[in-house]
């Protein structure tokens, strides 16, 4: 198995990739080989001489920045370290690329060069959320912020079978965020994707209202990329508040600071179960090809943990049999 990175992708790069890299090396068998994508002379430095025959180095001397057109970028940055990245995969050279950086790049330079998986419409984004009952999947969250029913169809379909892969959970139930559980609530748009989950899907539970996202039965959570991002950005907003909020409310006060240090290993837990570094990032779902797609502050340790992503991935065949699956759902 080769799994290319992008050695210059995300606000810590080159430094958390590289890491991350030989984090993994030195926890997994030899027939997992590395390609760090980007410029030799920064990944070098980086590596500082520790060398393994499997680790390579695949130059490109561009970069692309959080701001620039998502669009244009395999045509204005073809050298760049998220194209050549894409290529490897497009050309049998790797067998999973795995990113930090511009999203929307690895998502449409994914698109243009993989290709859909035959019968889907929309490539979405799926990202993982950990609960006291057990991981869920919200998808789409940021891919696709105007979308149909037969869309956020084919997004609960392709996350549910990604579950599986994550949690080895058949047939999890799937939920409709919605401003109220009834099956006449929110838009037309919502109304019209309600009716169709509720008429093809049999493991559709039905509504779920925004404070019952991490309680609900529901394992696959679905919405359009507008809900969906806002969601996933108010959460790290406001798990990071609170967190700060605690630890100013302690301040030097003696007998907080007591209570603190037996408290510690678990506030320690809670953190280390709700933090995204221990869950790494989430394949694009829908597109013929494994795009890894990690948070761009990624840290070493949310490579390592997207590395593993991508290795469940490829050894649990996502990709084909998810076109099993949409076949068995859609006919296609």
């Amino acid at each position: 198995m080769k799994l290319a990175l992008d050695a210059m992708g995300g606000d810590l790069a080159p430094r958390a990739v590289v890491r991350g890299v030989l984090w993994v090396l030195a926890e997994t068998t030899d027939d997992i080989k590395f390609i760090l994508v980007g410029q030799p002379e920064a990944i070098e430095a980086e590596l500082n001489g520790q060398e393994s025959s499997r680790i390579s180095i695949h130059p490109a001397t561009q970069i692309v920045n959080m701001h620039e057109s998502a669009s244009r970028v395999i045509k204005a940055k073809p050298d760049s370290s998220i194209v050549q990245g894409i290529k490897l995969v497009k050309d049998n050279k790797a067998d999973a690329f795995i990113s930090a950086g511009n999203t929307g790049a690895v998502m449409s330079t994914s698109l243009l060069s993989f290709g859909r998986i035959p019968g889907v419409k929309r490539p979405a984004l799926g990202a993982y959320i950990p609960t006291l009952t057990g991981g869920k999947i919200i998808c789409d969250v940021g891919a696709n912020p105007d979308v149909k029913p037969f869309h956020m169809l084919q997004f609960a379909i392709m996350a549910s079978h990604y579950l599986t892969h994550v949690e080895k959970i058949k047939n999890p139930p799937i939920g409709l965020i919605n401003i109220g559980t009834e099956s006449n609530k929110g838009s037309d748009l919502y109304q019209k994707t309600y009716a169709l989950l509720d008429q093809e899907l049999d493991n559709f539970v039905g509504n779920v209202e925004g404070r019952h996202l991490l309680d609900c039965e529901a394992r696959v959570l679905v919405c359009d990329g507008f809900v969906g991002n806002t969601i996933l950005k108010f959460a790290e907003g406001w798990l990071k508040t609170f967190s700060d909020e605690i630890k100013n409310r302690i301040g030097n006060r003696k007998r907080y600071l007591l209570g603190a240090l037996l408290l510690k290993p678990v506030f320690s837990s809670i953190k280390k179960h709700f933090d995204y570094e221990e869950y790494g990032g989430t394949p694009l779902l829908g597109v013929n090809g494994l795009s890894i797609i990690c948070h761009g502050s990624s840290s070493e340790k949310a490579i390592k943990n997207s590395i593993m992503v991508a290795i469940s991935c490829v050894e649990k065949n996502l990709i084909d049999d998810t076109k099993v699956s949409l076949a068995e759902h859609l006919g296609v």
